[in-house]
């Protein structure tokens, strides 16, 4: 029997924009490169005769991080296509997840603020991150990737619909 998805009915996602996997393509690979670099000094200290390690352990170290990073590298389009938000008329639904769904309601009239962050690589494909702040520290509200344009949006959107929403309590 297939799971059933976690979506609430009647929710269409806006997705991210597909710059962000350009983003996340370009961190994941210079990651993964420092990764294996680091892996790679005690296997070159160990074929220079300076330390001896058991040729098993280094096969086992060196195919696994590569059979890692080719599987994380695989992934992240599926990762970005599976994040998304959606607009209702009292909250925002934030969608993320592949294997662990997770499906996130910020009502309108617990924000506090929206917070908006891009690094140069951000800056430079024109995507952000909005975070969104509410009094609560657990709630995890982000939305990675979203497009300059539509982050200034919901920076100004998203606060004044949260305003409105306090004036009516």
């Amino acid at each position: 029997m297939p799971a059933e998805p976690i979506d609430p009915a009647g929710v269409t996602w806006t997705r991210v924009d597909e710059r962000y996997i350009t983003v996340r393509m370009i961190s994941a690979v210079i990651g993964w490169a420092v990764t294996l670099l680091i892996i790679a000094v005690p296997v070159v200290l160990d074929l220079a005769d300076v330390i001896s390690l058991p040729l098993w352990l280094v096969l086992v170290v060196v195919i696994g991080a590569i059979l890692w990073a080719a599987a994380d590298l695989i992934l992240i389009p599926r990762r970005i296509r599976a994040i998304g938000y959606h607009e209702r008329a009292d909250d925002l639904l934030i969608r993320r997840g592949l294997l662990f769904q997770k499906v996130v309601a910020v009502p309108y009239g617990r924000l506090q603020y929206v917070d908006i962050e891009a690094g140069p690589l951000m800056r430079h494909f024109h995507v952000c991150t909005v975070q969104l702040k509410t009094a609560s520290a657990g709630t995890d509200a982000v939305i990675p990737g979203a497009h300059r344009d539509e982050g200034a949006r919901l920076r100004e959107e998203l606060p004044a619909r949260g305003q409105a929403r306090l004036a009516g309590l």
